[in-house]
């Protein structure tokens, strides 16, 4: 289990991290921050928000001189900051998150991915609201003949396992015939496109047209709209620790909607600004 800090840091005052750490010792109350709660939330750890992921999946997010950064890293930053507390990325498998055994094995307070919210994640995890609208692309090498699925009857797509991307590709594979091969994490599925080992990838829409401006050797031939919008994870009934997590990032998300901050963070990472509804 790898564990990075991201590049937004912010530590707590000598007076201050004196001050928790004298209540810690002695059981005192009173203040926002005591052993385990800040400002009235449970965390795993009182002097940071410990967030899970799975590496990498650019530009949500990834590595970047040894942290963490990305689109994702920089909205729960938002909570991080109204906390008072550093951010510390745990890098895990991206099925602990969505089954909720990560946040029951107290590995982490919150998750990120570019979650879709289904209504089968959303009964083993608490949700946020949705963040961002999103929808499934195929990828192929440029040049090559394929510009929907039904062209790949017969041929290989790559998925990620545990996406829905993946549930996407199984839903049409009977009925056309293609053969699917899953990989572990989005790198080697973009890379085994590139190598010819698959003949196609299906994925979310902005970690693929990310992976094509920056190779320009494959190419995005086709959108499929499954109409998906993406949530942050949390663990489901969790009065103190994610109930709570969740609505207050809820309220930052508004707020941050409603004052330009989400369009700047958008833009920062994909280049323009989101479209409006």
């Amino acid at each position: 289990m790898n564990v990075f800090t991201t590049r937004l840091r912010r530590r707590l005052g000598a007076g201050a991290a004196t001050a928790a750490l004298l209540l810690a010792v002695t059981g005192c109350g009173g203040g926002d921050t005591d052993a385990g709660k800040v400002k009235g939330v449970s965390l795993i750890k009182s002097d940071q928000l410990t967030v899970c992921t799975h590496l990498p999946y650019k530009p949500f997010q990834f590595k970047q001189g040894g942290e963490v950064v990305g689109f994702d890293v920089d909205l729960l930053d938002l909570l991080a900051k109204d906390l008072g507390v550093d951010m510390e990325v745990v890098d895990i498998e991206w099925t602990q998150i969505t089954s909720g055994a990560a946040f029951a094995a107290k590995k982490c307070d919150i998750g990120m991915g570019a979650m879709t919210i289904t209504d089968e994640r959303a009964e083993a995890i608490g949700i946020t609201d949705p963040y961002m609208d999103a929808t499934q692309v195929l990828m192929v090498k440029k040049g090559a003949p394929y510009k929907s699925l039904e062209d790949l009857k017969g041929k290989k797509i790559g998925v990620q396992t545990d996406t829905t991307g993946e549930e996407y590709a199984k839903n049409q594979e009977e009925g056309i015939g293609y053969s699917i091969v899953p990989f572990d994490d989005l790198a080697l599925q973009t890379n085994a496109v590139k190598a010819g080992k698959v003949d196609a990838a299906i994925n979310d829409n902005g970690v693929l047209y990310d992976f094509v401006n920056a190779n320009p050797d494959v190419a995005v031939v086709a959108e499929f709209d499954t109409g998906e919008q993406y949530g942050f994870p949390a663990k489901k009934d969790d009065p103190q620790g994610g109930d709570k997590l969740i609505k207050r990032f809820n309220k930052l998300l508004a707020q941050a909607q409603q004052d330009g901050t989400y369009n700047q963070i958008y833009k920062t990472w994909f280049g323009v600004e989101p479209k409006q509804p």
